[in-house]
């Protein structure tokens, strides 16, 4: 058995129209405010439950999803079973757009206009599954929630199947939504259905090959959702 946390950083200073990539800006102060309140909730379906937590979280090395598992070790204090801290992974980003990172979208696209080996992205390349952008350290969003999922299976294989503490990992929606999909949590087809609440955690648990929601709900996407 093994329990873990899929959470979703909160709301962050964002550039306007840009792919939220590797933008290093911090929470905002409503994002802050919306993260506690969740960590608030969670604590109390811990206290309920009767679940303890494993001290170490992982989250992404982005500076919104460091903050948010800081903002979750603070809340679930006293629920640990051990000195909680957070640890950083890389591999838990959201897919980089590589060498474009953290240009506008019109920018990519006008780039991709001056270089004659390149064909111009397709309609909705942001949000494209498969689409990787022909610059060096891109990868598709199907290629981050591969390396994600890669990150939480080896945790998986590690732990002990008499473990009950669940393991909080906190990183980015798009991508942990395609690493779902590659632990057949979700279908590919409903990555672009759901999205993720800010701050909120999905708990699963896997015994086996069997996978069941314990607590937390994806977001059903609307047309004016906030991109992951």
């Amino acid at each position: 058995m093994a329990i873990c946390a899929l959470i979703r950083h909160g709301a962050y200073q964002q550039l306007e129209n840009t792919p939220s990539a590797l933008q290093p800006y911090p929470l905002t102060p409503e994002g802050e405010q919306e993260v506690r309140r969740q960590a608030g909730l969670f604590r109390e379906w811990l206290l309920a439950s009767g679940h303890k937590v494993d001290p170490i979280i992982d989250a992404s090395s982005l500076l919104r999803a460091w903050q948010t598992a800081k903002i979750y070790q603070e809340e679930l204090f006293g629920l640990f079973d051990g000195e909680p801290q957070v640890q950083s992974f890389a591999c838990l980003c959201e897919r980089s757009v590589g060498s474009v990172a953290n240009l506008s979208v019109a920018e990519i696209e006008r780039i991709l206009t001056l270089d004659p080996r390149f064909e111009s992205a397709p309609d909705g390349w942001k949000s494209d599954s498969y689409y990787c952008l022909p610059f060096d350290g891109a990868e598709s969003l199907l290629q981050a929630g591969e390396r994600v999922a890669q990150h939480i299976q080896a945790w998986q294989q590690q732990t002990d199947s008499s473990c009950s503490l669940i393991k909080l990992f906190v990183g980015h929606g798009a991508s942990i939504r395609h690493a779902a999909c590659y632990m057949d949590v979700m279908k590919l087809c409903d990555i672009k259905q759901f999205s993720m609440h800010y701050g909120h955690p999905v708990v699963l648990e896997f015994v086996g090959n069997k996978t069941t929601r314990l607590y937390g709900d994806w977001k059903q996407r609307t047309l004016q959702d906030v991109p992951d």
